[in-house]
């Protein structure tokens, strides 16, 4: 089964983001090809559920880190592999018979462009297995490359084989003559276009791995450790935003024991950006990539859901509070099917009067407190709800983040505490910025 999410949590945590701005995926977009990107994107949008699976691509990412390696080849290369290739049409086949008194001529005036698309296609192809067979030469007696050996093996399987003979009796970046073409055409584009497509999915694979290994040094980001999904277990040290300059960072754990985080903070404190930081650091951790910690450990879940950013639906005729309440009701739906997932909610039910927010808030929470298997981030403004779940739930971890107030100004530590806050300074936020007084002003004009 694979990770299970929704197109909600992906905006909620930025993931790919908004036209003009920068995302999650932006961040470790330093592929060389369009194949690289396009391959990147496919594991953003389908994160790992196996604890092998992540662990593995987790030290292949390494070993190239380790390396410091720079991705061997060139964009322009891939891009006149992959123009030849979309040529699907069975009458470009090159022949012999093809060779013709016309086709000469109009290679000699320059204007047989199909043909030079084919030849420059079939170059590359050429260029790139040479090279690919010196390095697999070298990689596969590095003992620190045990974690890639297998797309080794099969990328060496490939251009080793009988078939690709030819290939290798032409050196790359000499001329090709017509007849060369023909022949090697005729494996690359017919014979062995599967095996040429397996070559460009682990090439674009390895793009992928070395240019997240260039994002985790340069920023600093450490690699998640998978552990024993039975476990339910998560363990973050110094946890921040990735996108956010000079972020403090926090350090939290969630097992069993302690399933439900209940955060509470004023405005402005810092609520949104920590649970946001969490989604984020996860959803990469079951990508197998680095994250921004110190360091973490944790157990693969099936799936994640945040309910952040929500909107209401006019089109569907939903208001706000509705929307909360299906988004609540999905996430029923996966804990009810045994789903092992993690989720988080900012400000359950604001949608709300202050009393249906306080009811629900408390019996929702109580709920989740129950599904010890799964883990729960839940904000709130209602402190009265922490203060009634905390004598009758041993496994709600309350914490909150403060706010200190300096010459009548709130100043924010932006670090987690325990306990459930009392702090409510919205007032002052507004009495501070003087919109009564405009207001007041405004009516005395009048």
């Amino acid at each position: 089964m694979s990770f299970i999410t929704d197109k909600q949590t992906l905006d909620d945590l930025n993931i790919f983001g908004k036209r003009g701005k920068q995302s999650i995926y932006s961040i470790f977009n330093r592929t060389c090809s369009r194949g690289g990107a396009e391959q990147l994107e496919q594991m953003f949008r389908f994160p790992l559920s196996d604890t092998d699976a992540i662990n593995r691509r987790s030290s292949i990412i390494r070993y190239f880190q380790q390396r410091k390696q720079v991705f061997p080849f060139k964009n322009d290369q891939f891009e006149a592999i992959e123009q030849y290739l979309s040529n699907t049409d069975g009458r470009s086949q090159l022949t012999h018979e093809s060779n013709t008194l016309e086709r000469k001529f109009k290679t000699l005036i320059g204007s047989d462009t199909e043909y030079k698309l084919l030849a420059k296609g079939v170059a590359s192809l050429v260029e790139i297995v040479h090279g690919l067979k010196k390095l697999t030469t070298e990689w596969l007696q590095d003992a620190s490359a045990a974690p890639y050996i297998a797309d080794l093996r099969i990328m060496q399987q490939i251009i080793s084989s009988e078939a690709w003979k030819p290939v290798h009796e032409k050196k790359p970046g000499s001329r090709l003559s017509f007849e060369d073409n023909t022949v090697l055409d005729k494996i690359f584009r017919y014979l062995e276009i599967d095996h040429v497509r397996t070559l460009l999915y682990h090439l674009y694979t390895m793009d992928v791995y070395i240019s997240v290994a260039q994002v985790a040094t340069e920023r600093k980001f450490v690699f998640p450790e998978a552990i024993d999904r039975e476990l339910h277990s998560i363990h973050l040290e110094n946890v921040y935003h990735p996108q956010l300059e000079k972020a403090i960072g926090n350090t939290l754990s969630i097992t069993p024991d302690s399933n439900v985080v209940f955060l509470t903070g004023a405005n402005m404190a810092g609520k949104s950006t920590f649970m946001k930081s969490l989604g984020i650091a996860l959803f990469l951790a079951h990508m197998g990539f680095p994250v921004a910690a110190d360091r973490m450990r944790f157990s693969v879940r099936d799936g994640m859901f945040t309910t952040i950013n929500l909107s209401d639906n006019l089109n569907m005729g939903y208001s706000h509070f509705y929307a909360e309440v299906l988004r609540v009701k999905k996430v029923a739906e996966h804990l009810n099917a045994n789903h092992n997932i993690f989720v988080i909610f900012d400000e359950l039910f604001r949608g709300t009067n202050v009393k249906d927010a306080y009811e629900a808030t408390v019996a929702i929470t109580a709920a989740f407190a129950r599904k010890t298997h799964c883990m729960f981030i839940v904000s709130t403004h209602i402190m009265e709800a922490g203060d009634t779940l905390k004598p009758q739930y041993g496994n709600i971890n309350f914490v909150y983040l403060p706010t200190r107030m300096e010459q009548h100004k709130p100043v924010y530590t932006y670090r987690l505490e325990k306990g459930i806050t009392e702090d409510r300074h919205g007032m002052v936020i507004i009495n501070n910025e003087g919109i009564i007084d405009i207001l007041k002003q405004g009516l005395n004009n009048n």
